[in-house]
């Protein structure tokens, strides 16, 4: 079994891989997408879209990944993207990585110093400064 094949197949439902709510009030709620389970090659095309279509929601996106249990190739370049669709638009991305597996996903391939990163959700919704 490759390392970027989730422990079962089948049929995947968002609901499985991300969960969204609005932090905040008004034009200034920010939006914090917990995820969940293992991002892989069969979970991170459903995370991409998902955030593809949320992100531009608000000015402050904040990333939880407490509830990542593995964190593969393609979900890292899922990350990525998020970044780079971001600051495109100007707007703020934080990482919560909330455990080893994915602190160490993002050492070992040196992508961790490209994000902003706060030790908890209610750390990463803070104003910056």
């Amino acid at each position: 079994m490759s390392s970027e094949t989730p422990a079962g197949d089948g049929g995947v439902e968002i609901s499985d891989v991300v969960r969204f709510e609005r932090a905040g009030e008004g034009g200034n709620a920010s939006l914090v997408a917990h995820v969940l389970g293992e991002i892989d090659t069969l979970t991170a095309p459903l995370l991409r879209t998902e955030l593809d279509a949320r992100l531009p929601e608000a000015p402050l996106v904040v990333l939880d990944l407490t509830g990542v249990t593995f964190l593969g190739s393609a979900g890292l370049a899922v990350l990525v993207a998020a970044k780079d669709g971001v600051e495109r638009r100007g707007q703020t991305l934080r990482l919560v990585c909330g455990s080893r597996i994915v602190t160490r996903a993002l050492e070992a391939t040196g992508l961790l110093a490209l994000f902003e990163v706060a030790d908890g959700v209610p750390d990463a919704l803070r104003p910056a400064g």
